[in-house]
């Protein structure tokens, strides 16, 4: 699902989050019962996993979803209200991921799971003022059924159209 790999990568970037390090990762950066959407639902593991932690998923939603408690809304064209924050696990396509931060961080903060190195490249910049906190998560395992990580080291991205500077959380 790489830069480095020789598969196919799985349509519409449908990677599920069944990586119990991603929201450990995350956990300590939430506050209790943190009412979130998730805009890019899937499966709903990322949903799962949160909420038995305490929060709350207000909505769920996905343009494919893969339960019948997951909405089947567009995330580029979905007006949310009444939430803490937005988290997800992205197409990590930049021709979708960039109008995510775009839309969702006008409404609400956002966290977003995605590759580590974006930070680093050209075409974060013009979204790197609204990033508030970077944390890092390393290599986690997509596909289910396996215990092989992925080749792209992960971070979480807070986007807040409040954002003044960002600041990193190592491992």
């Amino acid at each position: 699902m790489g830069k480095r790999s020789e598969f196919e990568r799985i349509d519409k970037d449908y990677y599920r989050t069944i990586d119990k390090r991603a929201v450990e990762a995350l956990a300590p950066h939430l506050l209790p019962r943190t009412r979130f959407c998730e805009p890019c639902a899937g499966a709903g593991d990322l949903m799962d996993q949160l909420t038995a932690l305490g929060h709350v998923c207000a909505r769920a939603r996905d343009i494919d979803p893969q339960r019948e408690d997951i909405e089947r809304k567009d995330a580029l064209t979905t007006l949310t209200g009444n939430i803490d924050c937005f988290i997800t696990n992205p197409p990590w396509s930049r021709e979708i991921l960039h109008p995510l931060i775009d839309f969702l961080s006008l409404q609400a903060p956002v966290w977003l799971l995605f590759d580590a190195d974006w930070a680093h490249t050209k075409q974060s910049a013009p979204y790197m003022k609204w990033c508030s906190d970077i944390v890092s998560v390393g290599r986690l395992i997509w596909i289910p059924g396996t215990n092989t990580s992925g080749k792209d080291n992960c971070a979480w991205y807070r986007f807040s159209r409040d954002s003044k500077f960002t600041k990193f959380h190592g491992r």
